[in-house]
């Protein structure tokens, strides 16, 4: 079993920047891959962000590319998600998920590949 914990959140205002991180405890000897995604109110989850459990292939929305930067650090079982030129539609609890990866290379963009889920953490982004 494997527990995720996001961490980072917080308000900012537009134009801002945030670092939100999600570290991974439990049965982390197993290759996972690691995505991001986010919830606003009365919307459904949505992707953010995908990276291969080796670290190597990244993915992101288009809604976030070229802002947002996820990586991760094997060694300290932490994935991280560097958020910049905040938007107010940024705004929402953030996710972080791990699926037990097929491939070290591979990335996964749905709700439904992910095996286990942080508790999430607030961001806020104001106009």
């Amino acid at each position: 079993q494997v527990q995720l914990v996001e961490s980072g959140g917080g308000l900012v205002q537009a134009g801002g920047s945030l670092r939100l991180s999600c570290a991974a405890s439990g049965r982390t000897f197993s290759p996972y891959a690691m995505g991001w995604f986010r919830q606003a109110p009365g919307k459904e989850r949505e992707f953010v962000s995908a990276i291969s459990s080796s670290g190597g292939r990244t993915y992101y929305a288009d809604s976030v590319k070229g802002r947002f930067t996820i990586s991760r650090d094997n060694a300290k079982n932490t994935v991280y998600l560097q958020m910049n030129s905040l938007k107010p539609e940024d705004t929402a609890v953030y996710y972080c998920a791990a699926k037990q990866a097929k491939q070290a290379i591979l990335v996964y963009r749905t709700t439904r590949d992910y095996d286990y889920w942080g508790q999430g953490t607030q961001v806020t982004v104001s106009s």
